[in-house]
């Protein structure tokens, strides 16, 4: 089974875990997603099955977007309504307050990743030296805010929405709690669904339920999308049948013997009968079309060399 499913994560379980779970209900070994979500959130979460896990990596769009609510006077030490209370504050600010700091936190800014992550240092993830009481110095990163909206606000219980697009690698528990600092009170996040990723939307998106029962009804694969969906804005090249069974097993093409290449960077490659045949980069030192995701791979090139 190769292709891509996009699933509307629920509450209360890991990205590993959904994972397990469809690796259980699809009976397949390979199976990946792009862009962890922690427990607490909910929402898009594409996975990616069989040979559809080679091309994780080169996804052409890694931004996202989500929505998150935070409540306001209140500070833990993982960011957000799971972790312990260090910290309270009377609010004296509103919606407008909120309103005028949003802005300092559009386009690029510099963000300190926070304990609570999956980041490596010093060969120990982030969380797992937090979770035995060690803080240690983390480097700012830079992210972008490509939208910061104020969609709710409740100034009375000091809780607000937000509208946040971003750029692969933002924590949306340090922007909130960033926004906090800011306004001089602390916050934390109390809910985030994450609404796209990796170019997907919720608008297709189906829940572990929902495949259970496409399981027990036998129409998996009716919901699975195909790999080339995720590359769609990259540009398309049809080669030779000849071509093909080349680049299938590994080969370059040189850049004079094949039609319509783009310039420079990824592009599709598909066998003449339009089967997708992975991604390949323009090299013009080389003057070459170099493999650089090869979903087919050699046990199919019998059956293209008869096509």
């Amino acid at each position: 089974m190769d292709g891509i499913l996009i699933l509307n994560k629920s509450e209360g379980i890991t990205s590993f875990g959904v994972v397990a779970r469809v690796r259980g209900i699809t009976h397949t070994r390979k199976v990946g997603h792009a862009g962890t979500l922690d427990p607490m959130a909910t929402g898009v979460l594409p996975i990616f099955l069989g040979r559809a896990t080679r091309a994780i990596g080169l996804l052409p769009c890694s931004d996202k977007t989500y929505i998150a609510k935070l409540k306001l006077g209140v500070r833990t030490d993982t960011g957000d309504r799971t972790g312990k209370i260090i910290g309270t504050k009377s609010v004296t600010v509103g919606k407008a307050e909120m309103e005028s700091v949003l802005p300092a936190f559009r386009g690029q800014i510099m963000q300190i990743p926070p304990m609570y992550s999956a980041i490596h240092q010093n060969g120990k993830r982030l969380y797992e030296l937090a979770r035995m009481g060690k803080v240690v110095e983390r480097k700012a990163r830079p992210i972008t805010i490509y939208r910061l909206l104020l969609l709710q606000a409740d100034e009375k219980a000091g809780v607000y929405s937000l509208l946040v697009s971003c750029s692969s690698g933002t924590y949306i528990r340090t922007l909130i709690e960033d926004i906090g600092e800011k306004l001089g009170c602390g916050a934390i996040m109390t809910a985030l669904d994450r609404t796209e990723a990796a170019g997907f939307s919720e608008k297709n998106a189906v829940t572990v339920s929902d495949l259970e029962s496409y399981a027990k009804e036998d129409t998996l694969a009716m919901h699975l999308l195909p790999i080339e969906y995720a590359f769609e804005t990259l540009e398309m090249v049809t080669v030779t049948d000849k071509q093909a069974i080349r680049f299938c097993n590994g080969g370059f093409l040189s850049l004079e013997r094949v039609n319509g290449v783009p310039s420079s960077g990824l592009c599709r490659v598909y066998a003449p009968s339009k089967v997708f045949l992975g991604l390949g980069e323009i090299n013009q030192e080389k003057q070459a079309l170099l493999v650089k995701c090869n979903l087919l791979g050699s046990e199919n090139n019998g059956s293209l060399s008869r096509r």
